[in-house]
């Protein structure tokens, strides 16, 4: 389904966010995405739904070479693939309705597709009232909750979540995990970036912690920082040390 080999990512300003990764997650998998600020967990993630290229190495997603891609042919494949951000990124002038609407609308869905998928996606994520909200009625988790509607409207192949829980309250978090899982148990695979200690262990999914733009440890059922400890203190300890 995902498939890095040997990739590396080097941006113009010098800075390698990833370096040598190779690995395969499989149709249907939950897994997690760990690691320090700076570990290379967006770029992972950026690198699924073809934001960001590799520098070096290869991505396929669901068995095309992403590198080979021609700029036209990229709107499909995102067709396939969902994205919630940390951020949200809702359109600020249209409701949740609309917000929803506007992610099938860009893919030809048709008007009565729209009328009868919308309504649905909100429901499964607990906003079937609050459709005609704007975004700045909506308190946080109800946006994450928008936003991750939109992100399933096409029922994708695949969900990619950067720091989904990152501007939330503990509670709301889990509410938005809760709706992860059961968005891969319909079958979607999903690739959670995050920095929710308490959630992976909680959740005990497959893990991969990211160090420097190394994979240092994947675990199937893993914890954070489960095998790459010697790194993961490594890598904190210079953090604080090279703090004022």
């Amino acid at each position: 389904m995902i498939e890095f080999y040997e990739v590396s990512k080097t941006y113009l300003n010098g800075v390698t966010a990833l370096r040598d990764v190779t690995i395969t997650i499989a149709k249907g998998e939950f897994v997690f995405v760990v690691g320090l600020s700076g570990a290379g967990k967006s770029t992972l993630a950026r690198l699924v739904y073809r934001e960001e290229l590799p520098t070096k190495g290869y991505v396929f997603v669901n068995g095309v070479n992403l590198a080979r891609l021609k700029p036209r042919a990229v709107p499909y494949l995102r067709r396939n693939i969902g994205v919630v951000f940390q951020d949200f990124k809702l359109l600020p002038r249209k409701t949740a309705y609309e917000n929803v609407a506007f992610a099938l609308r860009v893919t030809g869905a048709s008007p009565r597709e729209i009328a009868r998928r919308v309504p649905a996606c909100l429901e499964l994520v607990g906003l079937g009232g609050k459709g005609d909200a704007y975004p700045d009625e909506l308190s946080g988790g109800e946006q994450q909750r928008t936003a991750l509607a939109r992100a399933i409207a096409n029922h994708p192949l695949v969900l990619v979540a950067d720091e989904p829980t990152g501007n939330l309250d503990p509670t709301t978090s889990w509410d938005i995990v809760r709706l992860l899982l059961e968005v891969n148990q319909r079958g979607t695979t999903v690739l959670m970036a995050t920095h929710a200690k308490h959630i992976v262990d909680a959740v005990r999914r497959r893990v991969i912690t990211l160090d420097k733009g190394l994979v240092v440890s994947d675990k199937l059922r893993g914890g954070y920082g489960d095998g790459g400890e010697r790194a993961w203190a490594q890598g904190l300890s210079a953090s604080l040390s090279a703090r004022p």
